[in-house]
């Protein structure tokens, strides 16, 4: 089979040869259908994550069919539309893993970075981490929802987003688009902050009420003049500085939800959250359940991300272009 292969910190990627291997207890063989390019999948080139295995098969964004099973797998068929996401397995009986709450687990193991990803055309995932679609979603478009979905879903729902909330996304790139369809399906009035005014047209075709351009204005006082504050900010820019300034916009009892951030400090003003109880957390993707629940409602509102297919051959190419800020879209590795 052909496989992407990165072999090390700040080396490219090498298109290979490998044998298709064969599932083990407990392990599920997937026929790929697609894999989404993911800016994880640049950030583990860029030796952001030290506890990565090299050489690793990248992507985490996986969608295809079982095509064989390993002993003491069930509930699956050979020939299921399966997807496969971040969380590659978890150790099973600590008190995260048996609560449903694999994603916290420590012994955790991502896709792509510490076990083979979807960069290939097989590929062995964990039974119970190996997802099935819902009927009638496209596959390839779906890849996304793997990753940038459930992140976007399950970070809006954890922040407390429901019908009739007021919900502001920063950024409307892979997971903030997501964001904004998702937090509109769910009834919430919805804002958006991006950098410059070009963005709000596209902003306003996603859902969006109302957009901010934060070099022109301050976010924060947008937000406050837009509703008041928001109940939920969710941060999908890959930006502390952009998480901050958007802090105070939140009104009283309000929730900033980290789903992007960089490698800096994230510095907050403590007296406005004291003084209105404000909450500022994280959501790591999310569990096998969390999964099950975003592909759900993606199918139910027929929310999917607007993809271009790509061949594997130029998988280097288009994560250097990410790289570059000029990737021109979501991105997704399609097999034949």
């Amino acid at each position: 089979m052909r496989a992407a292969l990165a072999t090390g910190v700040g080396a490219p990627l090498s298109l290979v040869e490998r044998d298709i291997p064969e599932p083990g207890p407990g392990e599920v063989l997937v026929k790929i259908t697609a894999c989404g390019l993911c800016f994880t999948d640049l950030n583990l080139l860029r030796g952001h994550y030290p506890f990565a295995r090299f050489p690793i098969v990248p992507g985490h964004e996986i969608t295809g069919t079982v095509a064989a099973l390993g002993g003491g797998v069930t509930g699956l068929s050979v020939g299921d539309a399966v997807g496969a996401q971040f969380l590659y397995g978890s150790c099973g009986h600590c008190d995260y893993c048996v609560s449903g709450d694999q994603i916290l687990c420590r012994a955790k193991r991502i896709t792509g970075i510490t076990d083979d990803g979807g960069y290939a055309e097989y590929g062995l995932f964990k039974g119970g981490y190996v997802t099935p679609l819902p009927a009638g979603l496209d596959p390839v478009a779906a890849a996304p929802l793997m990753c940038a979905g459930l992140t976007a879903f399950n970070g809006l729902r954890r922040a407390g987003a429901t019908a009739g909330s007021r919900v502001a996304v920063i950024g409307a790139g892979g997971i903030g688009a997501l964001a904004v369809r998702y937090a509109v399906a769910m009834g919430a009035r919805v804002a958006v902050i991006g950098r410059s005014a070009k963005g709000e047209a596209y902003a306003k075709e996603l859902g969006a009420e109302t957009y901010v351009a934060s070099r022109e204005t301050d976010p924060a006082a947008a937000l406050r003049a837009w509703a008041d504050g928001a109940d939920v900010i969710v941060n999908a820019a890959p930006s502390n500085e952009a998480a901050s300034a958007a802090l105070t916009g939140l009104a009283p009892d309000g929730t900033m939800v980290l789903c992007g951030y960089d490698t800096t400090p994230l510095i907050l003003r403590a007296q406005p959250m004291v003084l209105n109880r404000l909450r500022v957390m994280a959501s790591p993707s999310g569990s096998p359940h969390d999964l099950r629940d975003t592909l759900a409602f993606s199918a139910r509102h027929r929310i999917l991300p607007e993809v271009t297919p790509i061949g594997l051959d130029r998988a280097p190419a288009a994560l250097d272009a990410m790289g570059g800020g000029s990737g021109g879209g979501r991105r997704v590795i399609a097999f034949a």
